[in-house]
């Protein structure tokens, strides 16, 4: 493997069609392409300020580096990437690529990142501003997610979430195959148009949770104050620790909670109409 090290490149595609590379300590300036169309890449305390640096790579691990506002849209079109210790102030990062590993990374403008990705494993991972995270993905692990960007985990399918504290609105919709562990959820209208969401011991918060769901579960899950009108239109099973303020015209199931402020069945409630909502201590909820 080839070593570049302290060196500076700008321009259009400088690195074109190169292979078996270490590069270490370098800067890309201002231009487009500076890594295009390579293989078995390392980059090692490197900079990156010019835009699109890495389309259709195969094979490269990025370590310890820097992608400035300038270097967006860098990874598109990629696989086998191994990634660490790295900061990303660009927005539009990942696209079309398949084969992520992801360990230690933080990113400052999270603007439609990770998406159509799959095959991603991802620890300690915090996305700050933007919106569409994770858009039409597929088959990811996380262990480990801060998160504050807008409707996040759109679209997705076969994932699962262990740690997590995302705090946004319109997260999880229209998601296939996901479970999410020991995590808080804050924002409104979470997991609606949702099939087979399960969460186990998660915190959720945010106005109109879990609606219009299908094949819904919970597992040891509890509810702030504000959650109000949940549930609507969903078949669920459901285990809430604590107390829930308002469930509103379930489909179908079993909600058990410790506590219910009031459940609202009304003339607009889905067929069949028989979810079975009760205390833990086996009283049937009486509805309004």
């Amino acid at each position: 493997m080839q070593l570049i090290k302290d060196k500076e490149f700008g321009g259009e595609r400088p690195l074109f069609a190169s292979h078996d590379l270490h590069l270490d300590n370098v800067v890309i300036r201002a231009g487009e392409s500076a890594i295009k169309e390579c293989s078995n890449i390392v980059a090692t305390n490197c900079r990156f300020e010019g835009n699109y640096p890495f389309w259709h790579v195969h094979g490269f691990t990025i370590d310890r580096c820097f992608f400035d506002v300038g270097g967006r849209s860098a990874l598109w079109y990629s696989d086998n990437l191994v990634m660490k210790d790295t900061r990303i102030d660009a927005p539009k990062m990942f696209r079309e690529m398949s084969d992520i590993e992801m360990e230690n990374v933080e990113m400052n403008d999270a603007d439609e990142v990770f998406w159509r990705c799959s095959g991603m494993r991802i620890k300690n991972l915090k996305l700050h501003d933007g919106t569409y995270p994770f858009m039409f993905s597929h088959d990811i692990y996380i262990d480990g997610l801060v998160s504050d960007s807008k409707y996040v985990f759109q679209y997705v399918k076969d994932v699962e979430i262990h740690h997590a504290r995302i705090t946004t609105k319109d997260a999880f919709w229209e998601v296939e195959n996901v479970t999410v562990y020991d995590s808080e959820l804050n924002g409104e209208y979470l997991g609606w148009h949702s099939r087979n969401l399960r969460l186990v011991n998660c915190h959720i918060t945010g106005e109109q949770p879990l609606c219009y769901a299908r094949d819904l579960v919970l597992e040891n899950c509890t509810f702030g104050p504000d959650c109000d009108r949940a549930f609507e239109y969903s078949t669920l099973r459901a285990d809430i620790r604590g107390h829930i303020t308002n469930i509103k015209n379930p489909v179908s199931g079993v909600i058990v909670a410790d506590g219910i402020g009031s459940v609202t069945i009304d003339e607009n409630v889905r067929k069949p109409a028989d979810c079975d909502i009760r205390l833990r201590n086996g009283q049937s909820f009486v509805k309004e």
